[in-house]
């Protein structure tokens, strides 16, 4: 019977996932999201641990944040999100849950949820936990299943089991299907000094382009990968940027890639290695992945891997000093939103506290918020120095279509 109980548990959690995994991703989709991660590996441990204790956790790519995102709810009720995603915060160990909204992977956002919403949804959760008067204590209440769910899930018999047994259920090795004219590549992004794998991608340029910074694709590192030529000639130009390392340019022939040292071919797989080195005294490097909300030096959920990069890379190496620059698009003044009390560098919260400055301002704020978060994780204070720009160092025009790479923050490398 204890066995049965089991089985019919873990069907409850299994079915959830299929169905959260099978419901259209529509530009009204909303997603409760509890991890955000650059490697897929790391994507795929988080959402096997969420399963084991219970969460019926799905991951996906966000293509243009690049990166994976783990979320145990894909709903359009708005109020169903909010509620979830606070009841997790509360009564989880994801107390960094939030919603996504949108269709995932086309220009997400981050979901407010006013204070009114909040304030029911913690309610409901304090109605929630009052015991039943007619209900022994320790009873487990059991939803039926309906037949037609049921009968879905019984070819996952054995997953059923392992689930149940505790186990984590091994996941399938993605094979590449090979494209007409392409070559299936793997970028093999490494750490040079350990080896360890690192998130990244890399980017291919025509190397008999007149203009040699004309892009022609970009493919993430780590995973196979099909490429097609650039030119005749097959001359390109590969170039991998990871975070906390240096640049590292590769020129490659599409036709004779073993000729490139360290190239390897096994039947008509490529695999290109690329050994990152950390950056040195006197090198910058933007922090692509860290995100804001608007008007506040506070960071979105997703910031926080490559903030994490950051404080790995200064535990790393006790010597780094560095200077962390902050930027805005353009220099008008207005709305700054600072962090409260609470010191939650990832969420807004109801003790956020409220004002106004220059953009100068705002752009210290926020180079002033990840010095803080390093502090606050055990980096010396004297170790790092603040830089604030405002506008005054754009990379694009205020109105250009990529205006919002403007908003952004440098670290810079001060002695190693």
């Amino acid at each position: 019977m204890h066995r049965q109980c089991l089985l019919f548990a873990a069907l409850l959690l299994i079915v959830p996932s299929l169905l959260a995994q099978d419901k259209p991703h529509t530009d009204q989709s909303l997603y409760v999201v509890i991890g955000a991660f650059a490697i897929p590996r790391n994507a795929i441990e988080f959402t096997e641990n969420a399963k084991k204790q219970n969460y019926a956790a799905v991951y996906e790519l966000n293509p243009k944040r690049k990166l994976f995102y783990v979320y145990v709810m894909h709903t359009e009720d708005r109020k169903a999100a909010i509620n979830e995603s606070i009841r997790l915060q509360k009564q989880s160990p994801y107390t960094d849950t939030w919603v996504y909204s949108g269709l995932l992977g086309d220009n997400p956002q981050v979901v407010k949820i006013n204070e009114s919403e909040r304030a029911e949804a913690i309610e409901q959760l304090t109605e929630e936990k009052k015991p039943a008067s007619d209900m022994a204590p320790g009873t487990i209440v059991v939803t039926e299943v309906n037949q037609e769910v049921k009968s879905e899930t019984e070819t996952n018999t054995e997953e059923v089991k392992a689930v149940a047994e505790g186990t984590i259920v091994a996941a399938v090795k993605p094979t590449i299907i090979e494209e007409p004219g392409a070559k299936p590549f793997l970028f093999r992004i490494t750490s040079l000094v350990d080896r360890d794998t690192l998130a990244g991608d890399v980017d291919i340029f025509d190397a008999d382009a007149a203009t040699k910074n004309r892009k022609s694709g970009t493919y993430r590192g780590n995973d196979w990968v099909n490429v097609k030529p650039v030119n005749k000639s097959g001359n390109m130009l590969l170039e991998c940027e990871v975070f906390g390392y240096r640049k590292l340019q590769l020129p490659l022939n599409y036709n004779t890639p073993e000729a490139t040292d360290g190239v390897t071919i096994d039947g008509n797989q490529i695999t290109v290695p690329f050994e990152l080195v950390r950056l040195q005294k006197g090198d910058k490097a933007i922090m692509f992945n860290v995100y804001f909300y608007k008007d506040a030096a506070i960071m979105r959920p997703e910031s926080r891997y490559e903030v994490n990069s950051l404080l790995e890379m200064l535990q790393e190496n006790p010597k780094y000093k560095i200077r962390i620059h902050g930027h805005t698009n353009g220099n008008s003044a207005g709305k700054i939103i600072s962090m409260g009390d609470s010191k939650n560098f990832f969420q807004l919260n109801k003790d956020n506290k409220e004002g106004r400055g220059s953009a100068k301002k705002l752009s210290e704020e926020r180079a002033l918020l990840i010095q803080n978060y390093l502090i606050e994780n055990g980096i010396d204070p004297v170790r790092s120095e603040v830089k604030a720009w405002g506008g005054k160092q754009p990379i694009y025009e205020v109105d250009h279509q990529a205006a919002q790479a403007n908003v952004r923050v440098e670290i810079e490398i001060l002695d190693n």
